[in-house]
């Protein structure tokens, strides 16, 4: 999808939904909280339960709301970006060091190959966050126990991340030159995470791409140009 067609009023959309979802998830919140601490009378084992099952609940949405806050400025040009002078690869390795254990109690390993990079200029904070969002649902996608391999490479034009299970890797070293895919952004389960990663990944000069065959278990995020400083980021 080019510049040229997405609608300039999207993020606008984004903002006021999110001023109309947060009263009312804060409201819910509020008296959920009231409940479980026992200011309407005490609970029974199973009401206590329930009440914690729909706190939780009312907690992702509070979270999707927060993300689509923060999707709404990264659409509108607007979200602060922190640039510095970063070691990339081991921004990478802190990433995979930091993430959470699966919901589902498999233990998916992740290890990873990173060429060192002499300079690079980007927001560690939100540039982490990123490579971790991706992570995260990449393992999400591997069928047992894994593992997943997080490989970065430095070439002429930048340096590029590729991640992948063992078939994966294969395919992208194999990948002759062409056209890449475009990244499925639209994964359920995930939030908004992948479509904010995207985004902050191009504001850092860089693509999140597809691996071959639009494999579910593999990413390339390629960096290679001029990070950007404030315009916005859209489809392409």
């Amino acid at each position: 999808m080019s510049d040229a067609s997405i609608d300039p009023r999207w993020s606008k959309v984004l903002s006021l939904s999110v001023h109309e979802l947060r009263s009312p998830i804060s409201v819910v919140s509020g008296y959920l909280r009231m409940l479980l601490t026992g200011r309407a009378g005490e609970l029974t084992d199973k009401q206590r339960h329930m009440l914690q099952e729909a706190e939780k609940s009312c907690a992702r949405l509070s979270a999707l709301v927060a993300e689509t806050s923060e999707l709404s400025t990264l659409e509108g040009g607007t979200a602060a970006f922190n640039m510095q002078n970063i070691d990339l690869p081991a921004l990478v390795q802190q990433a995979i060091e930091s993430l959470p254990p699966l919901t589902d109690g498999r233990s998916v390993a992740v290890a990873h190959d990173l060429e060192p990079l002499p300079a690079f200029r980007g927001d560690p904070s939100r540039l982490s966050q990123a490579v971790a969002s991706i992570l995260v649902a990449l393992r999400r996608e591997v069928i047992g126990d894994g593992p997943l391999t997080v490989r970065g490479r430095r070439d002429r034009n930048g340096y590029e991340v590729r991640i992948g299970d063992g078939e994966t890797l294969a395919a992208l070293e194999a990948e002759q030159d062409g056209e890449p895919g475009i990244f499925d952004e639209w994964r359920g389960g995930v939030g908004l995470s992948l479509m904010i990663a995207r985004r902050v990944i191009h504001r850092h000069g860089g693509r999140l791409l597809a691996p071959p065959e639009a494999r579910k278990t593999g990413a390339r995020i390629v960096f290679g140009e001029t990070p950007q400083d404030s315009a916005p980021v859209s489809n392409s």
